[in-house]
């Protein structure tokens, strides 16, 4: 007969997910390495007592000597997901946190959190609490009421959003929801957002559980190998390529298959580009590298896409910035093959469907590919187009400029990389600095370069940063973030004070939104609502700049603030930074005009088709003529061939 502890809901869910680990190639880590959390009515008395009396039980161990979850407190329920996603990515998807708030607006502030983790394929645990399973307290405070069933709560947004969703409605169905939740986590086909609902009576209610559920569990995340046949395929059409391209996605980094990349493209001469999730697949001065693709890439990369007859998406989930709106690769006989953990992913483009883990594909192919290699004048084109991308850079980063000016943004972000170490994590997420990263970042170590792209959320950065270095303590890591993402949050500066956690926090400020504005120009609507300006007599947002002080800001939440107003001062200031021990924002005054170098391509954002506005009828043209160079991609990467002989005849059935 089996062995019973009598624990409550709550308690087993904070003993068993002490009690997980990850393995991948022999090595094992904490699944959940510890569990954020705010706490309200419908948490505080079922998860806060549980991680309360984990943390008070003396030895902080549980059951079998496994250390038990410990909790970390937070400012703002969608920048905890966040802090959770930034750990999880520098941790190639193989930990994660966990994160528990209240029933009502806590559980709905992670929507957005939960969205920019899945979008992502990030894995993050949430454990928001519910209504009341037995409802014997009626309708109770921050509860939807909704007239299509009593069985609906506003946890029922993160469905959605969330790759795995079950609520506990009893104590006994906890066992089989906590089993598919770590079966979620651990899937890097489809991972992302694991949403367990837990109603607040259910999660202090006591179970008798066997002791065999809080054993030591180990989840195996496994390299998948590509089928022999499909291997063979992909061979061929590189064989017969002649002006292959690679795009590196950010499964190279996840699938840790950097050293099996730089090894094929070394082997074959094939030039590799990268997507944003991408960057650092091969370090900035490869010869084989040539630099971001797409919408925000270099113009060595989306000069090789537009005539490449091969392209091998290594990675990828074919965003349209990566593929320019469907307008990079302009070869009419293009081809794709697509190496992808996930299906999904694979068949885009009309390409061959590669399903295996991508460092396990790199190894095959570099050995079905023995003695091969791209024309070494197509090789050579690529590196000498790289190195004239280089040469923009150069320009734009501008070091030896007017130091007593006021520094445009591609300046700041040069004084920034030329200053960073080689390990140095840079991490960013919306406006214009993750395309000027993406363009002109020298990325240096494959885990070097952090920018949230997917979601492009604004006010991840500074909560995303502290996630990565939770993960990384022994690495700088420098957040750049636009005053605009900064007003969103910057709460998390609090979390890294209390937790004696550094930051680098370079915060630029051109008083707006500078990308939307730049947008805003492209598409027929110059700078409307993008500056932050007073109301004036016009009626409109056109008067004064406001007189914000985010400096004052970042120091009243413990901050250490160092003031630039020029490149020669922003220098000093990250020098001192970089030196310093305590979280230190460095406010840097910007010229609007981000003074990055053009990529040469195109981002579909449709225009008006009518108006009143010359402006917006001009941009209507110009998008016009942009549009046309879309392309679908319904090209077969295989003719259909009929099979030898007369089709079976089969019986029983339709034929």
């Amino acid at each position: 007969m089996s062995h019973t502890i009598r624990l409550t809901v709550a308690q087993a869910v904070v003993r068993f997910l002490g009690c997980q680990y990850s393995e991948r190639d022999g090595v094992q880590q904490r699944l959940i390495a510890g569990c954020f959390g705010i706490f309200g009515h419908g948490n505080i008395a079922g998860l806060g007592q549980a991680l309360m009396q984990a943390e008070l039980e003396g030895d902080g161990k549980a059951d079998g000597g496994h250390d038990a979850l410990r909790y970390f407190q937070s400012r703002n329920e969608q920048a905890m997901v966040h802090t959770a996603v930034g750990f999880s990515r520098m941790r190639n998807r193989l930990q994660t946190l966990a994160c528990t708030t209240s029933i009502g607006p806590g559980a709905t502030n992670m929507v957005t959190g939960a969205a920019l983790a899945t979008i992502n394929r990030i894995p993050v645990l949430l454990l928001p609490g519910d209504v009341f399973a037995t409802r014997a307290s009626g309708t109770v405070l921050q509860q939807l009421e909704s007239s299509r069933g009593h069985d609906i709560s506003v946890n029922d947004t993160l469905r959605p959003v969330s790759v795995f969703f079950d609520r506990v409605w009893r104590p006994e169905q906890l066992t089989s929801v906590l089993f598919g939740a770590m079966r979620a986590l651990t899937d890097q086909a489809n991972t992302g957002a694991v949403t367990i609902a837990l109603p607040q009576d259910v999660q202090a209610e006591a179970w008798d559980w066997p002791v065999e559920l809080f054993d030591a569990r180990v989840w195996h995340v496994a390299r998948p190998l590509p089928e022999a046949a499909i291997l063979i395929e992909a061979v061929t059409a590189i064989r017969a390529s002649k002006r292959p391209l690679i795009v590196a996605g950010g499964g190279v980094a996840y699938s840790e298959a950097t050293e099996a990349l730089r090894r094929f493209a070394e082997a074959t001469g094939i030039p590799v580009a990268e997507t944003q999730a991408g960057k650092g697949s091969l370090a900035w001065d490869h010869p084989q590298s040539v630099g971001a693709i797409g919408a925000t890439g270099s113009t060595a990369a989306n000069a090789l896409a537009a005539e490449a007859d091969l392209v091998v998406g290594i990675g990828t989930r074919w965003s349209d910035f990566t593929t320019a709106s469907m307008s990079a690769f302009a070869d009419p006989a293009v081809r794709f093959v697509n190496i992808n953990v996930a299906a999904l992913d694979g068949h885009k483009l009309s390409g061959l469907s590669v399903v295996a883990d991508a460092r396990e594909v790199l190894q095959a192919l570099t050995t079905q590919l023995s003695g091969w290699r791209a024309d070494p004048l197509y090789t050579q084109r690529a590196t000498d187009l790289a190195r004239a991308w280089d040469g923009a850079v150069a320009a734009a980063y501008d070091l030896g400029g007017d130091r007593d000016a006021v520094p445009r943004q591609s300046q700041v972000i040069g004084a920034v990389n030329d200053l960073s170490g080689p390990r140095d994590v840079v991490v960013c997420a919306a406006g214009s600095m993750p395309g000027d990263l993406h363009k002109m970042w020298r990325t240096r170590d494959v885990k070097g370069y952090q920018v949230e792209y997917g979601y492009s959320c604004m006010g991840y950065e500074i909560a995303g940063g502290l996630g990565v270095k939770m993960a990384a303590p022994d690495r700088e890591v420098i957040v750049m973030v636009g005053d605009g993402s900064y007003l969103m949050m910057s709460q998390e500066l609090v979390t890294a004070l209390q937790e004696s956690i550094k930051l680098v926090v370079v915060l630029v400020e051109n008083h707006g939104f500078a990308s939307i504005s730049a947008l805003s120009e492209t598409v027929g609507t110059p700078q409307f609502g993008t500056s932050y300006r007073f109301r004036s007599d016009t009626g409109r947002l056109d008067g004064d700049i406001l007189p914000i002080d985010l400096a004052a800001n970042a120091a009243s939440l413990g901050a250490d603030v160092l003031h630039a107003d020029t490149l020669g001062e922003f220098r000093q200031c990250m020098s001192q930074a970089l030196a310093s021990t305590r979280t230190t924002v460095v406010h840097v005054e910007c010229d609007l005009a981000t003074g990055s170098p053009s990529s040469g391509s195109w981002w579909d954002v449709p225009v008006a088709e009518v108006s009143t506005l010359a402006v917006t009828r001009a941009a209507r043209a110009a998008y016009e003529q942009e549009k046309a160079s879309q392309r679908e991609h319904l090209r077969p990467f295989a003719q259909f061939r009929p099979l030898p002989g007369p089709i079976p005849e089969q019986k029983g059935g339709l034929n």
